[in-house]
């Protein structure tokens, strides 16, 4: 279910997208931020922000039942590479679309894979009105192709690759100039083209686009036992997968339970659909109103709630175990890890840590644990960002892996099954 999930959810406005036809098939009644809201006792909910993030939350029968809020936060976007304006580009013999890093990706791996372009087109309907509209180029499209050894003898020492000169997809041999109904020159093949033919649109009713490149390998089960899972996007869409999938099955309990999925965790979360924007907050906040909660009510909701911030969690790569920390070591299949970090890269702390191992004792899976190696430092993620807007107890949690922020990564189809069942329990307390 899973890999078929990421197959079908190449870009992080088609995650979102899925993940509402999921809660609309659970019962969930959609909200519009646009608009007032109405909520009853017992329902379920959910509302987007900018087509690319989402706040689904199920209130208890009552408001006397409530306890506080129980909150797990993943993110849908991943490493890539963002289309710019005015794509198309001529050279040498062919043409190329001219790209931009979004993210920090293992550059190398996108090399000599077969790529395509999935995301959003802003297009201008019949009556002047702009509307989005989901496209993806279902195809084998694209490639970037690696320099022949031939002409750079030193590339197996290592060699920097320059995202302007060394990773712009190739896209078409030549394009071909034609004439839109208003008369004004466009490229008969050129991108926008192919992703309005995609889409179902003219290309001149195109007024902005949201591209996104991303791989077509399919993910894929192996090991000596299956064990293993090969799939790109694992970061974040395994947490994604685990926590939407628990939230529809869990039982309503005794707090208000709420999954929040957020965009442009990658490049900081800085966004309008980002963490660090208001719309968690917003969500609780206009909730709370529609349900005659007083503000000092909420505000002790939240004091009394937990957050569990969702993003993978590295494991300990077989072939270099001295980049992980002497003690804490954690392996594929063993279980949900908590992530820790004195610098509060993550949220974390000996509490927050109990409660945790605690709710995995109760769901009958293993816990364990990750810390950086001293010497080299690691990441962050969304918690501590989430926590700044809406200061709840909160800890960080992750799926182990390899190969984060490549094309493609590696996980435990364990882990994803034991992850469902941990937020199962969270969301059923």
């Amino acid at each position: 279910a899973m890999l078929k999930f990421i197959e079908e959810s190449p870009s992080c406005y088609h995650v979102v997208a899925n993940v509402c036809d999921l809660y609309a098939k659970n019962g969930f009644t959609r909200l519009d931020e646009k608009k007032e809201w109405k909520l009853e006792w017992g329902k379920g909910y959910y509302v987007t922000r900018n087509d690319s993030a989402l706040i689904a939350f199920r209130l208890p029968g009552k408001k006397s039942e409530v306890k506080g809020y129980h909150v797990v936060a993943a993110h849908c976007d991943s490493p890539s590479f963002k289309v710019k304006e005015n794509p198309e580009r001529k050279a040498g013999a062919c043409v190329t679309l001219n790209v931009e890093k979004y993210g920090g990706m293992i550059q190398a791996s996108w090399l000599d894979r077969p790529l395509s372009v999935a995301g959003r087109l802003a297009v201008e309907n019949k009556k002047g009105e702009i509307e989005t509209k989901l496209v993806n180029v279902d195809r084998d499209l694209l490639v970037i192709p690696s320099l022949a050894i031939h002409m750079n003898r030193d590339v197996n020492k290592g060699v920097e690759l320059k995202a302007q000169t060394d990773l712009q997809p190739l896209f078409a041999g030549t394009l071909q100039d034609e004439k839109s109904d208003d008369g004004k020159e466009q490229k008969a093949n050129g991108l926008l083209s192919v992703v309005a033919k995609s889409a179902g649109v003219k290309q001149d009713q195109i007024l902005g686009h949201d591209l996104f490149l991303y791989v077509r390998d399919r993910g894929r089960i192996f090991g000596a036992q299956e064990e293993f899972v090969l799939s790109p996007k694992l970061d974040d869409l395994q947490c994604v997968h685990a926590m939407t999938q628990g939230h529809v099955a869990a039982a309503a309990g005794s707090h208000i339970a709420i999954a929040a999925i957020f965009d442009n965790e990658e490049v900081g979360s800085g966004s309008n659909q980002g963490a660090d924007s208001t719309f968690l907050e917003d969500v609780l906040l206009r909730a709370g109103e529609a349900l005659g909660v007083s503000e000092a009510k909420q505000r002790q909701w939240i004091a009394s709630g937990f957050l569990i911030s969702a993003d993978d969690a590295q494991a300990v790569h077989p072939n270099h175990p001295e980049k992980a920390d002497p003690t804490n070591q954690p392996r594929i299949n063993g279980g949900p890890v908590l992530k820790f970090n004195s610098a509060q890269k993550y949220t974390t702390d000996g509490v927050t840590a109990a409660k945790f191992r605690q709710l995995c004792k109760r769901a009958g899976v293993p816990c364990q644990t990750f810390v950086n190696h001293s010497d080299v430092p690691g990441g962050s993620t969304l918690g501590n960002i989430s926590t700044a807007h809406v200061s709840i107890p909160s800890v960080d949690i992750g799926l182990p892996q390899l190969s984060m922020h490549s094309a493609v990564e590696t996980g435990g189809v364990e882990d994803t099954l034991m992850a469902i069942n941990v937020i199962k329990e969270f969301f059923s307390e």
